[in-house]
Formats: structure tokens, C-alpha cells, sequence
């Protein structure tokens, strides 16, 4: 009996939100298409009816990866009266420093994504252009010309302080590199 197409789109669906999840955990080379299958309930042989290559994969993973972490910070940045601390507070959190397989994949994913493919390079060029511009709107009271560096200096220090703080075996240095640039950021754009 064959599956039907919903069936079909449900779990192509699945698929590259468990490798979303893994790829953010694990990286794109820790995930093998047996274990990845495993994990989405569905048989290995199976991967080749959803997709063309395991570069197909990494592209349409890596965006619905990207698409969370700007769907948290779009959230962030969008109360009212919005601000740019909550936005630095979020980020440079131990809940998110901690919660890698669900946080943002411009941080986690950026080693991967250097060595990919255009499709999967352009949707995070994409995110990072998308940061840029939603700091740079939370940095409003700056003046215009000094703007976008701002933001992407912020950008930057944000992603940087995450990956160094998941990076390093000492808890108090992590959490130290975390205060430190929430610190700084807050200085510097509040």
C-alpha cells in the first residue's frame, strides 16, 4: 500500500527537523543518514524518496534551522518598546549556550556552513543580513551613520561569545565569557 502525498510531505517534514535539530547538536558531519532515519521514525532506504543527495538535506536543514533561531529573536526584538538588552540577555544565556540542538544555527552551524554548498552558504548569509537588520532597528537611538556597524559588531560579538563559551571546559569561564560580552554590548549600544 503506498503512501499518500500528505504522508509523504509529513515526513519529508520530519526529516529535516530531526537534521535541523542533530546538524545544531551534533554538526553536519556527526549525522549519519542511518542515524538521522532512526531518529525520524522512518527506515534509511527511505531517504531517497525525499531527497536528491544528502546535500539537499543540509540546504533545506540548515534553513528551517536558521528560520527557528529568527522566529526566537523576531519575538524578542518585537515587544514593544523593544530594546536591544533583551535581545543580548536571550543570547547570551546559559539556557541558550546549554540548549545547542534548539538554538540559534548562526552560531552553531557556522563551521559547517563555510565549507557548504551555495544554496546552503546563501540562506545563511541570508539570516545573518536579516540580524544585522533587526539589531540595527533595536539600536535606533544610534546615530544613523554608525548603525550598521553597530549591529554587526554586535552580531559578531554575540555569535562569538556563544561558540567560545560552549567551546571551553571550565563552567566559570564560560559564564564569564557570557557576562563579559553581555556587559560590553549593553555599554556600548544602551
Amino acid at each position: 500500500m503506498g503512501h499518500s502525498k500528505a504522508d509523504k510531505a509529513a515526513s519529508h517534514k520530519r526529516i529535516v527537523k530531526v537534521a535541523a535539530d542533530l546538524f545544531r547538536e551534533r554538526g553536519v558531519e556527526g549525522v549519519g543518514l542511518a542515524d538521522l532515519m532512526k531518529r525520524a521514525e522512518l527506515t534509511h532506504g527511505g531517504f531517497y524518496r525525499h531527497f536528491n543527495s544528502r546535500d539537499e538535506l543540509v540546504a533545506e536543514a540548515v534553513e528551517v534551522a536558521l528560520a527557528d533561531g529568527s522566529a526566537i529573536a523576531n519575538a524578542i526584538a518585537g515587544q514593544p518598546k523593544s530594546t536591544i538588552g533583551p535581545l543580548i540577555d536571550a543570547y547570551l544565556s546559559v539556557a541558550h549556550r546549554d540548549r545547542v540542538a534548539a538554538s540559534c544555527a548562526v552560531t552553531t552551524l557556522a563551521g559547517d556552513v563555510a565549507r557548504a554548498n551555495a544554496r546552503t552558504r546563501s540562506a545563511y548569509t541570508a539570516q545573518v543580513e536579516q540580524y544585522v537588520v533587526l539589531i540595527d532597528k533595536l539600536v535606533a537611538h544610534l546615530p544613523h551613520r554608525k548603525r550598521r556597524a553597530a549591529a554587526v559588531s554586535a552580531l559578531a560579538t554575540l555569535v562569538g561569545a556563544v561558540s567560545m563559551a560552549r567551546a571551553v571546559n571550565d563552567p566559570a569561564l564560560s559564564r564569564e565569557i557570557l557576562k563579559a560580552a553581555a556587559d560590553t554590548l549593553k555599554q556600548q549600544l544602551a
